[in-house]
């Protein structure tokens, strides 16, 4: 499945949040999903910045080509958002590696 990674980002420090959801990418990865990582986005707004809502249409689009959603814990507006979304269209949303390990 592909696999949209939803978490915290701009909340607490940002370079721990997108290290965090590599490493959880890297798991799905080894059980033998595709994970897709918004927070990678982290590099192109260092380069070329965007509003914040800029980034979470952007990241609509790809969840929307995404089978499922992996939530990673801790507040944040905007994967709560991102979840929303997902259960509006149906699409399952894991909240650990041991609900995917069963897939």
């Amino acid at each position: 499945m592909k696999i949209y990674i939803a978490g915290p980002y701009s909340g607490g420090d940002p370079i721990a949040n997108v290290r965090r959801a590599i490493r959880v990418a890297d798991a799905i990865a080894a059980l033998g999903h595709i994970p897709f990582v918004p927070h990678l986005t982290h590099f192109w707004h260092q380069i070329s910045p965007h509003r914040y809502e800029f980034w979470l249409d952007y990241d609509m689009h790809w969840l929307e080509l995404c089978d499922a959603v992996y939530r990673i814990d801790g507040a944040s507006p905007g994967a709560d958002r991102e979840v929303r979304r997902a259960v509006e269209a149906g699409m399952p949303v894991y909240y650990s590696l041991e609900e995917l390990e069963e897939i």
